[in-house]
């Protein structure tokens, strides 16, 4: 998928908001929105809460997720441990693109919080490379362990995954017909790493 279809499923998470007008319940596919009724606090989805926000309908209630503490322990533990950590929420990335972007008055200390999770999804992208160029280099002999990588961040290797499959189909060609770790073998890694190594730079923000 786009990162435009991405975000599109990323804005059906449902955030706070404290509407300043009243409207009965609206009717989605998704589900019923209760009443809103100004001042009292309701669940929407992301999209409706954006719309809202921008139309001075609503104030938006910050996600408890981001927290500059909280955001802080997952960065270090992010960078701390081999495995991805659990984020506190699967699109992490489009709710904080959105909020951050349409409402930062609303988010106590909106810049730290802007900067500590570019911060964690930049490292968290870049272990997701060295994951993925591991997996190549040792031309598929182990498992790799995806639990807690998000869509979003998973596009930032697709570009290459084509590629890395037919480059470990041709490595099992090879093997077959020359020594493991000749020259052709390593040129084949080689090609692939440099390739992950220009993917992923760009962040949906």
């Amino acid at each position: 998928m786009e990162p435009a279809e991405l975000e599109f499923i990323g804005e059906n998470s449902l955030i706070g908001v404290v509407p300043n007008f009243n409207h009965d319940s609206i009717y989605l596919i998704s589900g019923t929105i209760e009443p809103f009724r100004g001042g009292t606090p309701l669940y929407v989805p992301l999209w409706l809460g954006i719309h809202l926000r921008q139309q001075q309908k609503c104030r938006i209630v910050t996600p408890n997720w981001m927290d500059i503490d909280l955001l802080e322990d997952i960065k270090e533990e992010e960078k701390r441990v081999r495995e991805f950590t659990k984020m506190p929420s699967e699109n992490y990335m489009v709710e904080a693109k959105l909020i951050l972007s349409t409402a930062p008055e609303d988010v106590p200390s909106s810049d730290a919080i802007k900067t500590l999770i570019k911060d964690i999804y930049d490292v968290r992208c870049a272990k997701l490379r060295t994951t993925v160029e591991n997996f190549i280099t040792s031309e598929a002999f182990h498992t790799v362990n995806l639990e807690n990588v998000t869509v979003l961040e998973l596009h930032t290797v697709q570009p290459m995954l084509p590629h890395a499959m037919d480059l470990l189909t041709r490595l099992e060609q090879a093997r077959k017909t020359a020594r493991p770790g000749n020259a052709t073998s390593q040129s084949l890694v080689a090609g692939v790493s440099a390739g992950l190594n220009q993917s992923g730079q760009s962040r949906p923000w």
